[in-house]
């Protein structure tokens, strides 16, 4: 029996092959952003984020988050963000960095965020997949 040569002793199919997970199967799952930013509201939140600025410093972006208050129990919270908080959600849309509460993410997740202007109101709007029910004003909602 030959020896195998020097070259062929570095060559291994093993290291081509990918472990397989415990259930045979590999799934590949893509992130998605958990809210849908509309182009309206990135260019309103943009316009927003030019203007403010705190000790010199202008904000990187929105913070967004949900607090029990309201008719029917939570309302949104938007505030500025002028650092990453280190346990927020990140995501961009249209060039504007959104960070989520991890608190609000089971809230909001497949919300689509929008702006909207009436001859009465300016306002965010937000349609929340997750929403059971919204007050009459609809300044809450409940999950």
């Amino acid at each position: 029996m030959a020896a195998p040569s020097l070259s062929s002793r570095y060559l291994s199919t093993a290291a081509a092959q990918q472990p397989k997970a415990k259930g045979g199967r590999r799934r590949i799952i893509d992130d998605k952003d958990p809210i849908v930013l509309t182009e309206r509201a990135a260019d309103r939140i943009k316009e927003i984020l030019r203007n403010k600025s705190e000790d010199g410093e202008t904000a990187m972006g929105i913070r967004l988050g949900t607090k029990r208050r309201g008719c029917n129990g939570l309302s949104y919270t938007l505030n500025y963000a002028f650092e990453k908080p280190d346990k927020d959600i990140e995501m961009e849309s249209h060039g504007v960095k959104i960070y989520i509460e991890p608190m609000a993410l089971f809230n909001v997740v497949g919300t689509v965020m929008d702006w909207e202007e009436t001859e009465l109101s300016s306002e965010f709007t937000f349609n929340n997949p997750n929403s059971k029910g919204e007050c009459g004003c609809g300044e809450s909602f409940t999950v």
